[in-house]
């Protein structure tokens, strides 16, 4: 059985879910990627938790084009984090039928964003979603080992870990790292490429991250190596926002580029037939 793959929000950053959907379907994606809440104040997201009537349709327009839902952006754990405003949140994404949350890590006390976390790994078990953590240089859940230190703290059933290979690379994570990951943690990886130059300052850091990644295999990023040291049939989902390069392209024909670069950058037997 061959891995699952999944069009990511950031891929086709700007359009609408029924776009994307449609996008992911035609181009061979197994799921999709939705945004719900936005990554920072003012940015680009869907909110559907008080339109019933779009989610049925969303739910029904996947079904009739053969594909999933995956995972739902995002919640960000800062210091004030309260996991009770997201009940909404995590109900429309379980009506939606997602697996997984992206969470956020943004509280610079590691004991408060860890007992925060596990209670929203409890509001998140009634409605049978894994939440994931996801590591980045630019928030104050940095890297690996602070990931895995606060999931070690919360003991959740359905928690988990990201790995972005954008993030895997800047925080200077290792593979050795990367396999040493208990297996219950890992439920998808995020898959792009990038410079071997790295940015030196958060914003910089999240401009690239957000907007010039790059197509598996078009950087310095050894892929082959570091999805070798994880387990060989996690989901992947394809996540590659690339303002520039997608200029003037469709969802579907970035989003069909994406997965062809992932099956040839992986050595997928579907990039010999594509």
């Amino acid at each position: 059985m061959g891995r699952g793959y999944s069009l990511s929000f950031l891929t086709c950053l700007g359009v609408g879910p029924e776009e994307a959907i449609d996008a992911a379907a035609r181009a061979g994606y197994d799921d999709v990627g939705l945004r719900l809440l936005p990554a920072a104040p003012g940015g680009i997201a869907f909110p559907l938790m008080d339109d019933p009537a779009r989610v049925r349709d969303l739910f029904q327009r996947m079904k009739d084009r053969g594909i999933g839902l995956f995972d739902v952006e995002m919640i960000r754990i800062g210091p004030d984090f309260d996991p009770a405003l997201y009940l909404p949140f995590l109900d429309c994404a379980a009506r939606l039928g997602a697996k997984a949350i992206l969470v956020a890590g943004d509280d610079p006390d590691e004991a408060r964003l860890a007992d925060s976390y596990a209670r929203l790994c409890e509001a998140g078990a009634a409605f049978h979603l894994w939440l994931d953590l996801e590591f980045m240089p630019q928030s104050e859940l940095r890297d690996l080992a602070a990931a895995l230190r606060v999931l070690r703290h919360a003991n959740q059933p359905n928690q988990g870990i990201i790995v972005d290979v954008l993030h895997v690379s800047r925080s200077h994570t290792s593979h050795a790292e990367l396999a040493k990951i208990p297996a219950h943690y890992l439920h998808y990886a995020q898959i792009c490429d990038g410079p071997a130059e790295i940015p030196t300052t958060r914003e910089a850091l999240n401009f690239a991250a957000r907007h010039e990644r790059l197509m598996p295999g078009d950087g310095a990023i050894d892929l082959a190596g570091l999805f070798a040291a994880l387990p060989a049939h996690l989901p992947i989902a394809v996540e590659v926002p690339n303002d520039k390069q997608s200029a003037g392209l469709t969802a579907y024909e970035w989003a069909k580029r994406g997965l062809e670069k992932t099956w040839q950058s992986l050595a997928d037997d579907r990039a010999d037939a594509s």
